[in-house]
């Protein structure tokens, strides 16, 4: 799920309406400016040979999200963080350069040390220097022998980051109704996008051309260059394995070891890709119901089957549509939109099934709050009101990267099937299709293109299970990779992505390729 709908790890398929309609306009000349961009030649091969200074991280910038800075990671040692020059347009040296926000922890084993290993969170739009820290207790193994590297892809957190609106605009925004039912509706919707516009044209136009994809693979081959390594060992996860997958295509002979897990589909455009995502949210709902039926009087939701633990939810969202409730003593309240987004939240891990579960039956009872936190927490909001900018990002990257734009008409044509693929999720889906509908920029492909010749192995594991980026997107990638490159492993499990559900048969596969090399068996199952 995208605007209205991602959290930190998420698909490429436009999702929760909403559209972000932003256009390019100039900024001041000198120094760095406020998007942190400087007008000084960038040459990528004088690039390439930057030092970087590695200096103890500091707390997240606002764009970053909230918190301390981050804590010595498992096994001793330090979090430090750097800055990389790269081009703001790799077409056009003279546009000058911006800074990459990095964050890197070194290996404990430096005797038997490999590399690098760059990991990409998802998005489009999660802020590698603030998930990696959180999320490296999954990956102490790797860390024996790699050095752990994540960033900030451009225009994410503190690298160039895409500013739209205040956070009081963006609490009116994202509470807005993002299913229109008639006319009068439609013409609110629309107005409240190119409010959102403005704000996005007047803070962020000059880098709003240059975030897609591609330049993205760019900036992690320079990476690659700068931190020392002949080849790029990776971790791409959700988006990351789209990022992944454009960078093998660029640069096949430079690719190392390399896992994409939780995979997005690159065949799919982006009607597909929300239609998979509404049947594969439907699917987590599906198996969440079921879990609930099978628990009896010990599940908070009523129904002896699955339809009726879901009908209870249906009902609810209706509720909701015309009569929000009051979320807790916050003084907010818990729309429709807000609450489908909290229920997607949810599903992106098993571990979550219970908060959904309480939440609801919360909501039946009259109060939001907990969906309420569940919906922020997708939409980047923190405890004291302030925004990431996960979901400006988000669509500024969509936008760029993909050419189809839709109208009005083609969007409320394309609810019925929607909401044939999902009751729940449907509507919000194909109301998502106007995500890019008046941007300014032009999107590069219809699907990118991910064929690697000549790249090594690169494991690609399917969760099938998985209601952001469904399953079938692991064999997609898998196939169009190409022969003797991608190498599929099958996860049997819920949730988003693989690794990180904690699965001893996937991390031992996948460790056991980066650690030593050694590539699973084509077709491998885990469950």
């Amino acid at each position: 799920m995208e605007h209205h709908r991602a959290p930190r790890k998420r698909t490429r398929a436009t999702a929760f309406a909403a559209a972000l309609l932003l256009t390019v306009v100039g900024c001041s000349s000198g120094g760095k400016d406020d998007n942190g961009l400087t007008p000084t030649s960038a040459d990528p091969a004088k690039l390439a040979s930057q030092k970087l200074s590695w200096k103890p991280c500091a707390a997240p910038t606002p764009a970053q999200g909230t918190g301390s800075a981050p804590s010595a990671p498992p096994g001793g040692g330090a979090w430090k963080c750097a800055t990389m020059k790269v081009p703001l347009d790799y077409a056009d040296a003279k546009a000058g350069t911006l800074d990459l926000a990095l964050i890197r922890t070194e290996a404990t084993d430096r005797a038997h040390r490999v590399g690098s290993l760059v990991f990409n969170f998802g998005g489009p739009g999660g802020s590698g220097i603030t998930t990696l820290p959180a999320a490296a207790g999954d990956y102490k193994a790797l860390r024996a022998r790699y050095d752990l590297v994540s960033f900030d892809p451009r225009g994410v957190g503190a690298s160039a980051p895409v500013r739209c609106e205040n956070d009081t605009q963006l609490d009116a925004y994202f509470a807005q109704n993002a299913t229109p039912d008639n006319a009068a509706q439609e013409k609110t919707y629309l107005e409240s996008l190119k409010s959102f516009a403005t704000a996005c044209q007047d803070n962020s136009g000059k880098v709003l051309p240059h975030v897609g994809t591609t330049s993205a693979a760019r900036d992690m081959d320079l990476l690659r260059q700068v931190l020392g390594d002949q080849k790029l060992n990776y971790m791409g996860i959700s988006y990351g394995t789209e990022l992944g997958g454009v960078y093998a295509h660029l640069f096949p002979k430079n690719v190392g070891r390399a896992v994409f897990d939780g995979v997005v589909d690159p065949t799919n455009d982006v009607e597909q890709g929300a239609l998979a995502q509404a049947k594969g949210f439907q699917l987590a709902l599906d198996n969440f119901a079921q879990d609930c039926v099978n628990r009896g009087d010990k599940c908070l939701l009523r129904g002896a089957n699955v339809k009726e633990v879901e009908d209870v939810i249906v009902k609810l969202l209706a509720q909701l549509a015309t009569k929000p409730i009051p979320a807790g003593n916050s003084g907010r309240t818990l729309g429709r939109t807000q609450a489908t987004n909290g229920i997607a939240q949810a599903l992106y891990s098993k571990e979550y099934w219970q908060l959904l579960e309480q939440g609801v039956d919360d909501a039946e009872g009259g109060d939001g709050a907990l969906l309420l936190v569940l919906s922020d927490s997708m939409n980047g909001r923190n405890k004291d009101g302030t925004y990431s900018n996960i979901q400006a990002a988000n669509a500024a990257v969509n936008c760029a990267d993909f050419k189809q734009r839709y109208t009005v008409g083609q969007a409320k044509a394309k609810v019925p099937a929607f909401r044939k693929a999902s009751p729940v999720f449907g509507d919000f889906m194909a109301w998502g299709l106007l995500g890019c509908s008046e941007w300014p920029v032009a999107g590069q492909w219809t699907t990118p293109d991910v064929s690697a010749p000549g790249a090594p192995p690169i494991v690609v594991v399917g969760n099938t299970g998985d209601p952001a980026t469904p399953y079938q997107g692991a064999k997609n990638m898998v196939d169009k990779l190409g022969p003797g490159v991608g190498v599929e492993l099958t996860y049997k499990g819920q949730g988003h992505g693989a690794y990180d559900s904690g699965d001893k048969c996937v991390q031992g596969a996948v460790n056991a390729y980066l650690l030593d090399g050694k590539v699973p068996a084509a077709g491998a199952v885990c469950q």
